[in-house]
């Protein structure tokens, strides 16, 4: 499933994003977008673009590395969304992610922050994140 993943031009079809949901002493790694990229200051799960020729998983331990400065294990694949954005559609494919290190470092969000799972409500996620945050919240997922 994780290996058919990979970027597309064409306008039809969703553009393929890998995220985790990185777990750790019950809480869960949160990110909010830097004030100046597209919907800045909204939270979401770290993660970015497939590329070509890349599994999902090779993506996100890229976008991890990049990102946040870690090397991960990735977990099972979790959750899958498609969702149309005013300027762009999108598949996030989240997977969990519980073996990582060294300690997470914000290279290019606005800010990070692990919250339990009761308290991701108070975060304004974006909208391709909404139903997964509510079912995390609810111990449905993750």
């Amino acid at each position: 499933m994780a290996d058919s993943l990979q970027v597309t031009a064409d306008e039809a079809h969703p553009i393929l994003v890998a995220a985790g949901i990185l777990v750790r002493d019950g809480r869960i790694l949160i990110c909010q977008r830097h004030h100046s990229d597209p919907y800045g200051l909204q939270w979401e799960f770290p993660g970015g673009k497939v590329g070509v020729g890349e599994t999902g998983e090779q993506a996100l331990l890229r976008e991890l590395d990049e990102e946040l400065g870690i090397q991960a294990q990735v977990g099972p694949e979790v959750y899958r969304v498609r969702h149309r954005y005013p300027d762009r559609y999108v598949e996030v494919v989240f997977f969990r992610v519980d073996l990582f290190g060294p300690e997470p470092s914000n290279r290019v969000f606005e800010a990070i922050a692990w919250a339990r799972r009761n308290e991701l409500g108070a975060y304004r996620f974006l909208d391709a994140d909404r139903e997964l945050v509510e079912r995390i919240a609810r111990g449905e997922v993750v």
